[in-house]
């Protein structure tokens, strides 16, 4: 096998006849060589108005094949070795496929509903604003990530594990696309029904899912929890317990707390959510041109220094929407997605400043990032009326210190609030977004406008909760058969290395029963 890389325009990029052409010519074949050729991986190049799109691909020669897609491949189940999986998002979803790969048996418990009954309280919260406290865009089947478009972009240099997840969602029914772009995606559209195909695989295989089944309590003995309690009246013998509860589980902490079992601050960020129309982003990027027959909506990465702080963007959504994200009734969040196509006319990505604790209040308090959270979510909710309306500012309003009167559009359907973003944040969140944005506009012209709309608070980034564990076991670094794992415990950020992580949580829990 050979790998070749070259670059060609965006509408070549499409012809597969030109293409191979171009590896025939690459190579020096001759026609009368057998070959096959297989995409390894596409990225655009928009750096000058000749865009560019770079292919590299895998080519395979006389004998050779391209391999055969990934199968799971599921051991018989040793049913003496069970593993208790608290919450069913990514980390929980692999962790409990790669126990069945080990001969383990995973049951696993999920506060929310499956997806087929999330999507009815996602609906009542769009349109009514009624928040199911333990069913909405955070919490049920798939995660967080089920409903905000299933972004698989990884920073993880772990690229086997990366090839490994990104296989497996393709095995339940992602489009192999996601193999080859730099910044794969599968879309909400599609993801609810690729994450019920992996928990049917959980079930059918010899696992156990259970919905509706919140973790209220757990006792501990000889630094080792002995049984876990769900609903507040259902009590499980563990032998060993993987925690996927991601960064909205604020009862987990406070539960893990309560017993004694330590937890810390971390570093975490907040900001809001911006709003452009997805045609100024594709000329800011493809330098005023766009053809949409080959170039896809365009997004944007940015990144700056305020203070010393970090400001940058974060969950980019071309042709997305603006999402009502909260947990609980008295608050406002607000999250991104994209369908699979990116059609819709408006981009958004969040804008956020980096918090480290010692900014706050008590950063010895484990709980200063989460009350810091939590205060500005209720005061967003109060300044939008007390309903899950978001707090709007239009951006070079906000620049200039004025209150919006007339704002061009936004996605966020249950409604818009005009307020003053000073009114939302502390003043050192507001100073620094100032200056990030300022910076943002020489980098992206015309970034600051009216146009651009505010959405208040992007305030669940990542966990401000770190639950400390050895590198090298996994292990709760006091409670011997506790696994933190992904998101909610401070490991990782985002769908790919959540996955990785709950692989990586039950790969050393079973290394532990195994020595």
């Amino acid at each position: 096998m050979k790998e070749i890389s070259f670059y060609v325009s965006p509408e070549q990029a499409k012809d597969e006849s030109y293409l191979k052409q171009v590896i025939i010519d690459k190579l020096k074949l001759k026609h009368s060589n057998a070959f096959q050729y297989k995409w390894h991986k596409r990225s655009i190049d928009a750096r000058k108005k000749n865009i560019r799109i770079l292919c590299t691909f895998h080519v395979y020669f006389e004998n050779d094949s391209p391999p055969l897609p990934y199968e799971p491949k599921f051991r018989p189940l040793d049913t003496e070795k069970e593993v208790h999986i608290i919450g069913l998002g990514p980390a929980g979803i692999f962790a409990a496929l790669s126990a069945l790969e080990l001969g383990m048996k995973p049951i696993v418990y999920e506060r929310g509903k499956a997806v087929k009954e999330r999507i009815k309280d996602i609906g009542k919260l769009n349109r009514k604003g009624i928040v199911n406290g333990n069913s909405n865009y955070c919490y049920g089947e798939g995660g967080a990530g089920t409903y905000s478009d299933g972004k698989l972009y990884t920073r993880s240099k772990k690229r086997g594990a990366v090839r490994q997840v990104l296989e497996t969602f393709v095995y339940f029914g992602a489009n192999d696309d996601i193999l080859v772009e730099a910044h794969p995606h599968i879309g909400t559209n599609k993801l609810p029904r690729i994450v019920s195909a992996m928990s049917d695989k959980i079930v059918e295989m010899g696992g156990e899912i259970h919905f509706n089944q919140q973790l209220t309590d757990l006792a501990i003995e000889n630094n080792r929890i002995c049984s876990i309690t769900l609903n507040e009246q259902n009590t499980v013998t563990v032998a060993n317990l993987v925690l996927a509860t991601g960064h909205s589980a604020r009862d987990i902490f406070e539960l893990l707390h309560s017993k004694g079992i330590h937890i810390e601050a971390k570093p975490f960020a907040l900001g809001v959510r911006v709003e452009h129309s997805q045609e100024f982003i594709d000329k800011a990027q493809y330098h005023g041109s766009v053809n949409d027959d080959y170039l896809p909506p365009a997004s944007y990465r940015l990144v700056t220094q305020a203070e010393n702080k970090g400001v940058y963007s974060f969950c980019m959504c071309p042709g997305g929407i603006i999402a009502p994200c909260a947990t609980s009734a008295e608050e406002v969040v607000t999250n991104g997605w994209s369908p699979s196509k990116r059609n819709n006319p408006y981009a958004n990505s969040g804008i956020v400043v980096s918090i480290e604790p010692e900014d706050l209040e008590n950063p010895k308090d484990p709980f200063c990032g989460i009350k810091f959270q939590k205060k500005i979510e209720r005061k967003a909710w109060e300044l939008a009326g007390k309903n899950q309306k978001v707090p709007a500012q239009c951006l070079a309003d906000f620049i200039h210190g004025k209150k919006s009167t007339d704002f061009p559009r936004s996605s966020y359907q249950p409604g818009i609030t005009s307020i003053e973003m000073d009114d939302v944040f502390p003043e050192f969140i507001t100073r620094r977004l100032r200056k990030a944005f300022l910076d943002f506009n020489k980098k992206v012209p015309g970034f600051i406008s009216n146009d651009a709309v505010l959405h208040a608070p992007e305030s669940r980034t990542s966990s401000p909760v770190l639950i400390p564990r050895n590198k090298e076991t996994y292990q709760h670094i006091n409670i011997k058969n506790l696994y933190p794992c992904a998101e909610g415990a401070g490991y990782a950020g985002g769908i790919v290395s959540a996955a990785i992580d709950g692989i990586n949580c039950i790969q050393a829990l079973h290394e532990e029963m195994e020595s």
